[in-house]
C-alpha cells in the first residue's frame, strides 16, 4: 500500500479495511482524505499550513481545562466516530466512518475525562468522555469560517 503524505500504514491499527490513498485518489477507506488533498494542491507545506490552521481554531476556542494543542494526527471516522445521546434517549454519531479527519486526544487536567478534538474542511468537533471512551459529551460542534482545504 502506498501512501501520499508518507504514513507508515503498516503500523496502523485501521490498515486491514484501508485500501490505500494512492491506490484510491485519496478516498482509502471511502470518502476523500482532506491530508491527501493538501498533498495534491500543494505538498507537505500545504499539508503543514492546513494543521497549523486548524490547531489556532480549537486554541481559539478558549474551552475549560483545554491546554494549548500543539499537533493533530489524521484519524478515520470509524476509529473516533463517538455515539452521542440527546436529551430524549435518542442515540447518533456527528461524524462519517470512512473520512480521514485532522484531530486528537487532550487529557483535561485534573480529571479522568478527556477532550476528543477532530476537524474536517467544514466543521470543529470537541467532545469529552472518560476511559475507553466512556460517557462521551458533545462540547462543540461548530461550523468553520472560510474553511476550504
Amino acid at each position: 500500500m502506498s501512501t501520499v503524505c508518507g504514513a507508515d500504514c503498516g503500523s496502523c491499527g485501521m490498515s486491514a479495511g484501508c485500501r490505500g490513498c494512492a491506490e484510491t485518489d485519496g478516498r482509502p477507506f471511502g470518502e476523500e482524505c482532506l491530508v491527501w488533498r493538501c498533498y495534491r494542491d500543494g505538498g507537505k507545506a500545504a499539508f503543514l499550513a492546513y494543521q497549523d490552521r486548524l490547531i489556532r481554531e480549537f486554541n481559539a476556542l478558549e474551552l475549560p481545562d483545554l491546554p494549548p494543542v500543539t499537533q493533530l494526527f489524521p484519524l478515520c471516522g470509524s476509529y473516533i466516530n463517538m455515539e452521542y445521546t440527546l436529551p430524549n434517549g435518542q442515540r447518533f454519531k456527528l461524524l462519517r466512518d470512512g473520512e480521514i479527519y485532522l484531530g486528537c486526544q487532550v487529557e483535561r487536567p485534573g480529571s479522568e475525562r478527556c477532550y476528543g478534538l477532530a476537524a474536517n474542511g467544514e466543521h470543529l468537533v470537541v467532545c469529552e468522555y472518560g476511559c475507553g471512551g466512556a460517557d462521551p459529551q458533545l462540547v462543540l460542534y461548530k461550523r468553520r469560517q472560510g474553511s476550504s482545504v
